[in-house]
């Protein structure tokens, strides 16, 4: 079994995480926007997968792309309860549960890096 990057994944996690809460709070602010099309970023498992395959730098001026940061991510088109006269297809529920999971997902991430820390502080201390 090879090492275990817990605060690595929490780190990027955290990440998708903000870049799903700006995706959201972008859905909400224009739910009155006639012609506004909801997004949503894609699920955390695939962007991580993907992130796992990127090019080695063979200069070091090349610059390094994150590609868990919010503006890497790309926002695909979510599936929406309803699309109203005006072509909007921003449902305020669905987008108002999101943000919920968001919120969950975020405390998560937070208890279990706290815990981890905790237990890594414990083992120093003897």
């Amino acid at each position: 079994m090879g090492p275990v990057y817990l605060f690595d994944l929490a780190s990027q996690q955290a990440l998708w995480l903000s870049a799903r809460q700006t995706a959201v709070a972008g859905n909400i602010a224009n739910a009155n926007t006639p012609g506004f099309k909801a997004a949503d970023v894609p699920p955390f498992e695939a962007v991580f997968n993907d992130a796992s395959l990127a090019l080695a730098a063979t200069n070091p001026l090349h610059l390094a792309l994150d590609p868990l940061t919010p503006d890497s991510i790309s926002v695909k088109d979510g599936s929406n309860w309803e699309v109203t006269h005006s072509g909007n297809s921003v449902s305020l529920e669905q987008e108002l549960m999101k943000a919920g999971e968001v919120n969950s997902a975020h405390s998560l991430n937070r208890g279990v890096v706290k815990a981890f820390n905790q237990m890594l502080m414990a083992s120093l201390k003897g």
